[in-house]
């Protein structure tokens, strides 16, 4: 029938339906996983009248205007019930909405638990049919052994029957019928002992039905209870039970091993076990591939009472591997280092590079002045006292466009490591000889540098526009040094040239190219860069410094470098001019910012790909320094306690902290002054680094009662406060010269009179005059102290030390003063200098002679 037929209705009518906003949707869930979704419509009932019934004995009304009577109940019935809710008839529908879709989603859960309820048990009903079949497999092989050894053994005792004939008795006669068997007859066992153990339930219900049988028609027959009374037996539940999984597998497990021990035993596989310096136990086990409780048992048997995460060390490790039958391969830690340097350039990618020039000589002979006309500018006036206390790079470019690096090392004494570092990493030395002064004990040792470095030297005869000059001299004393000039028969270049004239110049350039060309001198710019610190200082305002010079390849700037026991990625490069630089080839001296620290000058410096390989390196390198530093302080206290029991002798020891602008000035005096001891006396540098005087160095010189030596940097505020409070001395050096005869003179004890400053104030910079025919005046106001005409006066810049001198003028207004105290301000000119800006700072101290007493 069609569905208008069904209604009751002609036409093409169609059916009629309830409205969307009273359906729903169900989901029916059937076995094994299947749902279906099924589509709900809700109809009201209808009521029947008085005039009909409600199987269509009265007259319908039309389809239409029932349809619109039960919407408008269904919409009345909505409004009431949102009424008494307090919500719109949407809100109340929109809830009904999100009832149902809850509802289907209670029934989807229930729905997906029940499918994997039905999942698992299949599963298990799986693995206890598998479980059943191997038992009943194992237990079949069994009753097959156990009934061909019956068989075997009856065939052997017919056998033996047939060849002994009828057994007797002793005294021949047949044995009796019902007489116990020969005791050397065999006697056959039954399957069950045979067959080694528990039936199966199959069995065992068999063995049951048996008995039933047997017993049946005589009232109950042989009820004996066979075997172990349990209470599962008890209770007639023994058949039913069944054995877990955990027991099916520790069987499975217990076969397989007897199946191995009776098999052929496997063969050790030996294996190449990597071994570094220490190494645990568990990490030991699991590179040999052994249990760690073989390895700990082994240990325990060796005496040693030590747990998984215990650490051997490498020989220790190296006799357990031996023992369990495995190779060794050692390792050390220094191993992290093992390809840092890179691999030999081809001789094809090499290219010709500038000569790396040192200029060498003994001090005040004119080594900086003689750099300085070639590089027409004025290194000198920056230096303190006139003399080069720093190693200074610089590049110089001909007028024939050829580049020479040079290298300007001090000639004090005290500076010799210096000398020895440029000596290492120069190509050519520059022996600088004033004429009028000949050779003295720094151009010795400078000799001796190149000598042991192996370059060419060019000797420079300087100050020969003097009177007094007698450059045949000096080339003559060169002779006892093994240093025989060209003029002279030998190989040696020797020009002669005045830095002050600027003459000779052309020449001494002339004959570094010359040299340069005949060394060949080449490298591969197409590389990762290494080199050499040259120099290191820790800036105020830009962190850890460090002039470098590149020896290979190309550095450039994102680059990460490993210089000593320090690393960063390089943010800077700098040349002495000042100018940054996108990168820096081969024999370019260039100022790197970005490390984590200074680090020590002669220190090779290389470019790492990742900064965990970096920090890998560093990390290997302060430990290796930590242990070395570690054994000479044991050495040196057993030496210190030797020597004060020889013959009761006390060693007075001075210790000091010494801090200063670049780390290798701070090298240079901790060696000068550890240098100057005696068997009475000895000077020991507690600590020294590069920068300013801090809160924590104050501290470490109040607990060692030790005084402050400070080389061009100064204390912070804080610092000088806390010194006071303390009691902790702070002296100020700005000339080595005057550090070491301090330290000579506090050591000798000798009563005699030394210069000492006394600090009498300080002055801020607040605005710069120039006035005509006097040059730069500051305006200052006296901050703390007083300020007197003709004191000694420092100029600071970010409490670093930039110029030292005497006070030419003091003013208040426009007269002529000789104090100003504190809160004044106050007009002032320094002698020989005008770099002053605004923002700096000025010290004001006066010198003094006073007399020394040893405590």
């Amino acid at each position: 029938m069609s569905d208008t037929k069904d209604n009751g209705n002609t036409g093409g009518r169609k059916p009629l339906t309830v409205s969307r906003g009273s359906s729903g949707t169900v989901k029916q869930s059937f076995s094994h996983g299947r749902s279906k979704q099924v589509i709900v419509q809700t109809k009201k009932r209808r009521v029947v009248g008085p005039g009909g019934s409600g199987q269509g004995g009265g007259k319908q009304p039309p389809a239409s205007s029932s349809g619109a009577s039960s919407g408008g109940k269904q919409q009345s019935k909505l409004a009431e019930a949102a009424k008494k809710l307090g919500i719109t008839e949407e809100e109340l529908v929109a809830r009904q909405k999100v009832l149902l879709q809850r509802r289907d989603a209670e029934q989807q859960r229930e729905a997906e638990k029940k499918r994997q309820e039905a999942a698992r048990e299949r599963l298990l009903s799986e693995q206890e049919r598998k479980v059943q079949e191997d038992k009943e497999r194992e237990e079949a092989e069994a009753r097959r052994k156990a009934e061909e050894e019956e068989r075997k053994a009856k065939e052997e005792a017919e056998a033996k029957k047939k060849k002994d004939g009828p057994p007797r008795d002793d005294r021949g006669a047949k044995p009796a019928p019902g007489a116990a068997p020969a005791p050397d007859m065999p006697i056959p066992e039954p399957a069950q002992s045979r067959g080694g153990g528990k039936k199966s339930r199959k069995g065992r219900q068999n063995d049951r039905d048996f008995d039933d049988s047997a017993a049946g028609g005589k009232g109950g027959g042989n009820k004996r209870r066979k075997g172990k009374l349990t209470i599962a037996s008890a209770l007639g539940d023994d058949g039913d039970r069944q054995r877990s999984l955990a027991s099916v597998r520790r069987a499975r497990e217990r076969e397989r091993e007897r199946r191995q021990s009776g098999g052929e035993e496997r063969e050790k596989v030996s294996r190449e076990v990597t071994l570094p310096e220490s190494i645990t136990l568990q990490d030991l086990a699991q590179r040999m591939n052994e249990r760690v409780a073989d390895v700990v048992k082994y240990m325990m048997r060796q005496g040693e009472m030590m747990r998984a995460n215990d650490i051997v060390d490498a020989d220790t490790a190296e006799l357990i591997t031996e023992e369990f039958g495995h190779t060794v391969k050692r390792v050390s830690e220094a191993d992290v280092e093992i390809g840092l340097e890179g691999d030999e350039d081809d001789p094809k990618d090499m290219k010709p590079r500038a000569p790396i020039v040192t200029v060498m000589g003994h001090v005040d002979h004119g080594k900086t002045s003689l750099l300085d006309a070639m590089r027409s500018t004025d290194i000198v006036a920056g230096e303190a006292g006139g003399i080069t206390q720093h190693i200074g790079a610089y590049q110089v470019q001909l007028p024939s466009d050829d580049k020479i690096t040079f290298l300007d090392t001090p000639g004090h004494a005290a500076f010799s490591s210096m000398r020895a570092r440029g000596a290492n990493v120069t190509d050519i030395v520059i022996l600088v000889v004033a004429a009028d002064d000949g050779v003295m004990p720094q151009t010795i040792e400078a000799i001796k540098h190149a000598k042991a470095a192996d370059v060419p030297i060019i000797v420079a005869v300087n100050k020969c526009d003097k009177p007094d000059a007698n450059p045949d001299n000096v080339l003559t004393e060169l002779l006892q040094h093994d240093i025989q000039v060209e003029a002279m028969g030998g190989d040696v270049q020797a020009i002669k040239v005045s830095a002050t004239e600027r003459t000779g110049l052309e020449e001494l350039t002339e004959a570094i190219v010359l040299q340069a060309e005949l060394l060949e001198l080449k490298a591969n710019p197409n590389r990762e860069a290494d080199g050499i610190v040259v120099e290191s200082q820790l800036d105020k305002g830009r962190g850890p410094v460090a002039t470098v010079l590149v020896n290979r390849g190309t550095l450039q700037r994102g680059e990460i470098v490993v210089a000593g026991k320090q690393w960063g990625k390089v943010r800077a490069l700098i040349n002495e001019r000042g100018q940054q630089l996108k990168d820096a080839g081969p024999a370019v001296p260039v100022e790197i910012l970005g490390l984590d620290g200074a680090p020590e000058p002669g220190d090779m410096f290389n470019v790492v790909d990742t900064e965990a390989r970096a920090r890998e390196i560093t990390e290997y390198r302060n430990r290796a320094e930590r242990q070395k530093t570690g054994v000479a302080s044991a050495r040196a206290s057993l030496e210190s306690l030797m020597n004060s029991m020889k013959d009761d002798a006390t060693v007075s020891e001075l210790p000091l902290v010494v801090k200063g602008d670049v780390q290798g000035s701070v090298e240079a005096i901790t060696q000068a002054v550890e240098g100057i001891s005696t068997d009475e006396v000895r000077a020991n540098v507690l600590y020294g680094a590069a920068g300013g005087i801090s809160e924590s160095d104050i501290l470490l010189a109040k607990s060692s009662n030790a005084p402050v030596f400070a080389f061009n940097v100064r204390a912070n505020k804080q610092a000088r406060e806390l010194a006071e409070k303390e009691g902790v001395e702070i002296r100020y050096y700005s000339v080595i010269y005057n550090l070491i005869d301090d330290v000579k003179d506090t050591l000798s004890g000798m009563l005699a009179p030394e210069k000492r400053e006394t600090f009498i104030g300080y002055a801020d910079i607040l605005e710069v005059f120039n006035i005509t025919k006097v040059g730069k005046v500051a305006g200052c106001k006296v901050s703390e102290g007083t300020v007197k005409r003709g004191c000694g006066v420092r100029l600071l810049r970010d409490d670093v030390v930039i110029h030292e001198g005497k006070l030419k003028t003091l003013k208040r207004f426009k007269d002529e003063v000789a104090e100003v105290t504190s809160g004044m301000e106050c007009g002032m000119a320094f002698e020989k200098y005008e770099d002053i800006r605004e923002g700096d700072k000025i010290e004001c101290f006066e010198v003094e002679m006073i007399d020394r007493k040893l405590d």
